[in-house]
């Protein structure tokens, strides 16, 4: 029996690429900004961000480029919608997936902490510590599990090669 016609099991939950983005837009875009009207701004003048805080649009800018890349690679594997579950039927090991294990995380926290430097807010701030730590300590460890599960050598052996965040790549 094909697994995913077994009717016991569960589903995996998609959604449709413009939900992706908008939700994209919510989290990355909306819940920054409304999180740094809680605390001053740091390097802010007459309501206007100074040299140092346009500086975040840096890592912002990349953070923002890899997610997008990253979302493509996973819509091009999915058909078009977005697998929400860490249990896929797919091993991403190209593009960024050769340089981080995690580069969707990875970008999301570059991105993040673009936000950090913009808006120079202590609430900001908070968030990406929170953020950070979620990913390093629950978040990846738990997918890493479930993936190795799935993909048994193959895994392990990208595992071996390819670092969990960045760094050089063992061959």
């Amino acid at each position: 029996m094909n697994p995913s016609n077994n009717p016991n099991k569960p589903q995996p939950k998609k959604i449709p690429r413009w939900l992706a983005y908008f939700l994209f837009a919510i989290v990355w875009g909306m819940i920054p900004w409304t999180l740094s009207l809680l605390t001053p701004r740091y390097g802010w003048t007459a309501g206007r961000p100074g040299i140092w805080n346009l500086l975040g649009l840096i890592p912002l800018t990349a953070g923002i480029a890899g997610s997008l890349s990253t979302l493509l690679m996973h819509f091009a594997e999915s058909h078009g919608e977005l697998d929400w579950e860490p249990d896929k039927s797919y091993l991403l090991r190209r593009g960024l997936y050769s340089l981080s294990r995690n580069p969707m995380y990875l970008c999301e926290l570059t991105l993040l902490f673009g936000w950090v430097l913009f808006y120079g807010s202590v609430a900001v701030f908070i968030a990406f510590s929170v953020w950070w730590a979620f990913f390093n300590f629950v978040q990846v460890p738990q997918e890493e599990r479930i993936i190795e599960a799935r993909f048994g050598d193959a895994y392990r052996q990208y595992k071996n090669m390819v670092p969990r965040w960045i760094g050089k790549i063992r061959r």
